[in-house]
């Protein structure tokens, strides 16, 4: 198990480390976590610099775009100069000059169900930041095989959603979420996005999975979180469990 061994290192956390409900038992934690990012598009731009600063060990990004202008106005960690490259690559050195002691690996890749099952069931846990259908269902089916939690998000127009699956059996997974509300194939392409919605909603990803891994505080599960950016308001829902979901097979 890694630990915090030199003075720069506890400096680094310190802020972190003086809250109570973290101290340095969740500080470790967090050095020995590995967290896998779906996604570096809004969602994961915003998410991945505070995982990455905050301390979580080991990064995984999962991204085969590459960056196109109509990123920038959202996508905080590309500039002009990255138009063309690959997202998972260029987020990944961002982030290493960020804080050097997390390990980052990109994986420039589409994430398929292949891909997932080789990943998901090596990581602590899974951020959904896509905003494709049909992987995201990928990515709820692997994690569901693995038992492994995820934290799925979304950001369109002005409005954004957050979810927390524990995957262990204990309640319903992302198809019984899609299932109920009849999720829409939209994207930001087709509907627009306000910058400041996705990197709220990101930044929440960011936080639910580091209070988690930490030990500091547990997670409301399987309640989706509900954002109206227009009038600044959560709403939040139970989900359960829907008949003959995926989730449900023995």
């Amino acid at each position: 198990m890694k630990q915090l061994e030199t003075l720069a290192q506890t400096r680094r956390y310190s802020r972190q480390i003086m809250l109570p409900a973290l101290d340095l038992a969740g500080q470790e934690k967090l050095l020995n976590s590995k967290v896998l990012i779906i996604g570096m598009g809004g969602l994961g731009c915003a998410a991945a610099p505070y995982l990455c600063s905050g301390g979580v060990g080991t990064l995984t990004l999962v991204d085969g775009d590459t960056v196109d202008l109509t990123n920038l106005q959202r996508q905080i960690l590309y500039t002009d100069a990255d138009v063309g490259r690959f997202k998972a690559e260029v987020a990944a050195q961002w982030l290493q000059r960020q804080n050097p002691e997390v390990q980052v690996h990109a994986v420039a890749q589409f994430a398929d169900a292949t891909l997932l099952a080789g990943l998901v069931a090596t990581q602590d846990l899974i951020l959904d930041c896509t905003d494709n259908l049909q992987v995201r269902q990928q990515i709820s089916d692997a994690c569901v095989e693995a038992k492994k939690p995820l934290l799925s998000a979304a950001a369109i127009r002005f409005e954004g959603q957050l979810c927390a699956f524990k995957n262990d059996g204990s309640g319903p997974c992302y198809r019984c979420m899609s299932r109920l509300f009849g999720e829409q194939q939209l994207s930001c392409l087709d509907a627009g996005i306000l910058a400041p919605v996705v990197g709220l909603i990101g930044v929440q990803q960011a936080l639910w999975a580091m209070l988690w891994l930490s030990g500091a505080a547990d997670l409301p599960w399987h309640q989706l979180r509900l954002f109206d950016a227009l009038h600044s308001q959560w709403q939040s829902f139970s989900l359960v469990k829907q008949p003959g979901c995926y989730c449900q097979a023995p």
